[in-house]
């Protein structure tokens, strides 16, 4: 299970993309929490303490104990940080969900592939990791940071689907079918065609017979 943070929070009155702007010059996140059938509450957090708590702590499946302007404690899912796109250091903004410890969630859970494949380690093989987030559904007390897959005895052109994962007292969402990773032939770069160089053809001169040549035939 993700490590629970406490976290505190205050309301947020003022809204809008001014507002927003003007509360991160100050220092402060906005955020929003919804979920358990609560209207969505706008907030501010300290930007500094949360964005150390992101670097401790897997974001996607992140619990939190939120405390909002002391109020009792919820715990609340991470659902979504956005970041500035011209410097992903920059927060702009938290979704948060309120979760109940006998409500299951819909999580995507990342996919972490362990060990060296055995087509990648004896015949040169590239491992091809196709599916890096895995959707469940689960009981927060049962939610994992991540899902580990060994690729140890993988040869290649062996494929690992969802369907050979097994995850604990949770149900996988994600397509049976669909590929997890693979291992593929080594990537052979084709020698570049070079042209054979062709001497140049010297154009046939075509000369108009002299006088003295003309009479020299007749």
């Amino acid at each position: 299970m993700a490590l629970n943070t406490a976290v505190t929070a205050t309301p947020r009155i003022a809204t809008g993309k001014g507002a927003a702007r003007s509360l991160r010059r100050a220092g402060k996140l906005p955020a929003v929490v919804y979920g358990h059938h609560r209207a969505p509450e706008a907030l501010e957090l300290d930007a500094l303490s949360f964005e150390r708590l992101l670097t401790s702590i897997g974001a996607s499946t992140a619990m939190i104990e939120l405390t909002v302007d002391g109020r009792d404690p919820v715990k609340a899912l991470i659902r979504e940080v956005q970041r500035d796109p011209v410097r992903p250091s920059n927060l702009l903004h938290v979704d948060l969900y309120e979760v109940r410890g006998d409500e299951k969630i819909t999580v995507e859970v990342p996919v972490h592939l362990t060990g060296i494949a055995s087509g990648v380690r004896n015949f040169a093989g590239v491992l091809d990791h196709i599916l890096h987030r895995i959707e469940i559904e689960v009981f927060p007390a049962d939610m994992p940071d991540h899902i580990d897959v060994d690729v140890t005895l993988m040869e290649i052109g062996e494929v690992i689907f969802v369907r050979d994962i097994q995850i604990p007292n949770a149900e996988i969402l994600n397509d049976p079918d669909q590929a997890v990773c693979t291992v593929v032939p080594p990537r052979v770069e084709e020698a570049p065609v070079v042209e054979a160089e062709v001497a140049p053809v010297e154009p046939e001169l075509i000369r108009k017979p002299k006088p003295e040549d003309e009479a020299d035939e007749e």
